[in-house]
């Protein structure tokens, strides 16, 4: 007889929450659910600038693991809200050592997704030694040909309804490079502008996210809270190429984990991040486990997504 597929463990409360002053600007928001004595677990979300959400809590068995969850700079209960200045990968590297450490935690399991996935690949190339276990979904490095399939000619090709609503608030005489375009109005004085411009990128990937439709998705992403700081930290980091020395570093470095246990899970539908760079990453480090999932597209929520992630991690609950 098949086997169920796995789901969401029930809703959980927080038992504890920190504000870790990370900087004279930054403070950051972290959250943590579950057994306070289980295995540490950290949920690495998407964007960059996506911010966490209660649903990620859920992929561990909370009588188990110690969940814990944070915002990055900028994003969710993070202040200063959309703050772009001090907000690098390597600055998101350094607060996660400081929360693992603010924390009293020697060693803790990854699970990240899309950027978190790659945020989660730099943290763990920096801090092997750290990491217990690495669980990644939708495989994004951040190279360039990544983010030109998805905002300058790929996706659009597959979802082109969507994408004319993209490329709406840009002038046609500077298509040619949309992410300059988007991060001109931004980053630029008018309130007004810079809230339409961060709408339409939000609603964009929002529209893109999983194999069906889903337009309640749409609209959240379409929020303006949301909206400016999801729009505004991800044109800031793919307008500086991740603040990564070469455009293939993290894949030119996935040696550094050839003895962390690791899983790697991809829809074979994601137009947000092909499948090509969970393959490349599956090469070039052979001793993770590889799942493509053949009904998903890039979404957590999917079903095939969770069942996946939710039995990698019910593998590694019990391993030290």
């Amino acid at each position: 007889m098949k086997e169920a597929p796995k789901t969401y463990f029930p809703p959980i409360e927080l038992y504890r929450t920190h504000h870790v002053k990370v900087s004279d600007l930054h403070t950051i928001w972290v959250g943590e659910y579950g057994n306070p004595e289980g295995k540490p677990a950290l949920l690495v979300h998407g964007g960059p600038g996506g911010g966490s959400n209660p649903t990620m809590a859920r992929l561990h068995d909370p009588s188990a693991y110690r969940i814990i969850l944070f915002d990055q700079r900028g994003s969710g209960r993070s202040t200063p809200h959309a703050e772009l200045e001090e907000n690098t990968t390597w600055h998101l590297v350094a607060d996660m050592e400081t929360i693992r450490t603010r924390l009293g935690i020697e060693r803790w399991q990854l699970l990240g997704g899309s950027w978190g996935s790659c945020l989660g690949l730099a943290y763990a190339e920096t801090h092997p030694d750290r990491v217990s276990e690495l669980i990644l979904r939708g495989i994004f490095t951040l190279r360039r040909k990544e983010l030109e399939w998805f905002y300058q000619a790929g996706a659009s090709y597959l979802m082109p309804e969507a994408f004319a609503e993209f490329l709406a608030p840009i002038p046609e005489e500077e298509r040619g490079d949309m992410i300059t375009a988007y991060h001109k109005r931004l980053t630029g004085p008018d309130p007004d502008v810079r809230l339409a411009a961060a709408r339409a990128w939000s609603m964009w990937e929002g529209a893109t996210l999983s194999l069906l439709p889903d337009p309640g998705r749409v609209a959240a992403f379409g929020s303006p809270h949301y909206a400016l700081a999801f729009a505004r930290i991800e044109c800031h980091y793919f307008m500086n190429r991740g603040f990564f020395d070469s455009d293939d570093e993290i894949l030119a470095r996935a040696h550094v984990l050839r003895d962390i246990p690791g899983v790697i899970v991809h829809g074979r539908y994601d137009l947000c991040t092909p499948i090509l760079t969970a393959w490349e990453l599956s090469k070039a480090w052979p001793t993770a486990e590889f799942k493509v999932i053949p009904d998903s597209g890039h979404a957590m929520t999917e079903p095939g997504i969770v069942d996946a992630l939710v039995r990698a991690t019910e593998k590694f609950k019990l391993q030290a």
